[in-house]
C-alpha cells in the first residue's frame, strides 16, 4: 500500500536545458507527502503542456521550485491517501486535475510524470465516468485555461469568437466550450490545412487556413479574439468595436486581457456534466498516448509544435 511506499518512479530534471538533455529515469524519487489538504494519487495517467518544457528550459527560474523535480501539471489516477482536512474525495476515488495551484509560483518538486503525486483537494475534480484515465489527463490545464479566458471576456450566448490555435491544446476547448456550452453565435478557429477539418468537427463554423488567409484581413469582425498562439497585436485588426482580446502567450499586448491560470477544480466539476454527455470532448494528438519509458520522444513531439489537441503519457506504472 502507498504507506508503506518511501521510493517511486519518476522522471526528472536536475539542472535546465532542453528534454532530450536534461530528462532522465529515477527510479528511487522519495515519494511525495501528503498536506492536510491533500490528496495523494496513484497516477494513471499524465498529459504535457508547454509549459513543462519552458520550464524545463529554465524560462521561471525565479519562481521555480528546487530541483531535482518531475515535470508535469496534469494527471488523473485513483485516491490512495487522504490528508486530515479533505472532504471531497475518499481512498479508491478516481480523479483528475492540474496539480499546481498557481503555474508560474514554485510547482510541485513530484509532478505528475511520477507513480505517485499529491495534489491539494480544491484543484481536483472526480473524473468523468464516460472517460478513459488518458482522456481525462488531456484536460485539466487546457479545459481550464479556456473556460477561464471565456470567462474574463464576459463571454455569452449569441456573441461571436474568433480562436487563434484552434487545434491546439487550448484552442480545441475554446472552440467547443463557445459553441457547445456557452452558445457562441459564430466560431471561426486558425489551423494549418490538414486540420480543418477537426475545426469543423469540434464545432467551428468557419475554419480559417492560417497558411493560405490572414485572419485579421477577412471583412467579418468578431466580438472575441481568444489568442492561444501570440499574435495578439493582429488580433485586435479582427476585433468589433468594443469587442476584447484575451491572450495566454507573455508579455500579452494591451489592451489584451493577458492571464495565466489559477487551477481550480471547481471548474472541472462545473464542466463534468458536458463531458459526462458527450457535448464537450476531449481531443488527444493520435500519436498518444506515449508509454512512460517514452516521455522524452512525447517532449520532443509537443516541442515541434505540431501536436493536435494533447499529448499524454498512459499507462505510469
Amino acid at each position: 500500500m502507498a504507506s508503506e511506499i518511501t521510493t517511486i518512479k519518476a522522471w526528472t530534471y536536475s539542472e535546465y536545458g532542453h528534454s532530450v538533455d536534461v530528462l532522465k529515469f529515477d527510479p528511487n524519487v522519495p515519494i511525495p507527502q501528503v498536506k492536510d489538504d491533500q490528496a495523494l494519487i496513484k497516477v494513471a495517467a499524465a498529459s504535457l503542456n508547454p509549459i513543462d518544457y519552458k520550464r524545463m528550459e529554465g524560462a521561471f527560474k525565479a519562481s521555480d521550485s528546487p530541483l531535482p523535480t518531475a515535470p508535469g501539471y496534469d494527471v488523473s489516477g485513483v485516491v490512495v491517501k487522504v490528508g486530515s482536512e479533505v472532504k471531497k474525495f475518499k481512498v479508491g476515488d478516481e480523479v483528475y486535475g492540474d496539480i499546481n495551484v498557481k503555474a508560474l509560483e514554485y510547482p510541485k518538486v513530484i509532478g505528475s510524470l511520477a507513480e505517485y503525486t499529491a495534489a491539494e483537494e480544491i484543484l481536483l475534480a472526480h473524473k468523468p465516468k464516460n472517460l478513459s484515465f488518458a482522456e481525462a489527463a488531456s484536460l485539466p490545464l487546457t479545459i481550464e485555461t479556456a473556460y477561464e479566458g471565456l470567462e474574463r471576456t464576459g463571454f455569452s450566448a449569441g456573441k461571436s469568437i474568433l480562436v487563434l490555435g484552434g487545434a491546439g491544446g487550448v484552442g480545441t476547448h475554446v472552440i467547443q466550450l463557445a459553441k457547445h456550452v456557452y452558445g457562441a453565435s459564430k466560431v471561426a478557429a486558425t489551423s494549418s490545412t490538414k486540420k480543418l477539418e477537426l475545426l469543423s468537427n469540434l464545432g467551428a463554423d468557419l475554419p480559417i487556413d492560417y497558411t493560405k488567409e490572414n485572419f485579421e484581413d477577412l471583412p467579418e469582425k468578431f466580438d472575441v479574439v481568444f489568442d492561444t498562439v501570440g499574435e495578439t497585436e493582429k488580433a485586435f485588426k479582427a476585433l468589433k468595436e468594443g469587442g476584447k482580446v484575451v491572450t495566454i502567450v507573455p508579455p500579452g499586448f494591451p489592451p489584451s486581457i493577458f492571464f495565466i491560470l489559477p487551477s481550480n477544480g471547481a471548474i472541472l466539476e462545473k464542466l463534468n456534466p458536458y463531458l459526462e454527455s458527450g457535448k464537450v470532448k476531449p481531443v488527444l494528438d493520435p500519436k498518444s498516448p506515449f508509454p512512460f519509458s517514452q516521455s522524452v520522444e512525447a517532449f520532443s513531439y509537443l516541442e515541434t509544435g505540431r501536436a493536435t489537441g494533447k499529448v499524454v503519457i498512459h499507462p505510469i506504472p
